[in-house]
């Protein structure tokens, strides 16, 4: 998936982006600003790792990351709303998984939920099992993947 494509989709619907990461780290991010002339299109990106960045800086409740976990479509939903709530930004999308090593029976390794939130609108998810690819192909996947999500937005 292009990230100029995401940009070039984002600047024709006049629409600013902000990310909500975990387990990408900022690499959706990264890879929009890699692209020049991105400012005029990423408004920010949060990178939030821990449970408590979740719920410090995206308002994700401690009860929903609680009764679901981190790598739930329940949580990706408030990442993205709360990236959306948080920035000057019409569009958001979110991503948390496990990239692994590691998971478990009812988490494997390479399971990736994301969410995407767009002003006035309601909050949509999605998982996705990439499998136990290793840590950094699941990164990649799942950036492309947040990627595929904005484009797909703006269609």
């Amino acid at each position: 998936m292009s990230a100029s494509a995401v940009l070039d989709a984002a600047r024709a619907a006049d629409l600013r982006i902000a990310t909500a990461e975990s387990c990408t780290g900022g690499m959706v991010a990264a890879a929009l600003t890699d692209v020049p002339g991105s400012s005029g299109v990423v408004e920010r990106g949060f990178v939030t790792y821990s449970n408590n960045a979740k719920i410090e800086m995206l308002g994700v409740s401690p009860e929903t990351l609680n009764h679901f976990g981190a790598v739930s479509e329940e949580v990706a939903a408030e990442m993205a709303a709360g990236a959306l709530a948080h920035a000057h930004a019409e569009l958001a999308v979110s991503v948390t998984g496990i990239a692994g090593p590691g998971g478990s029976e009812h988490k494997p390794e390479g399971r990736v939920c994301f969410g995407l939130a767009r002003s006035g609108r309601p909050v949509s998810t999605e998982t996705q099992e990439f499998g136990p690819l290793g840590r950094a192909a699941v990164r990649q996947a799942a950036c492309a993947h947040a990627l595929a999500i904005l484009l797909r937005a703006m269609s």
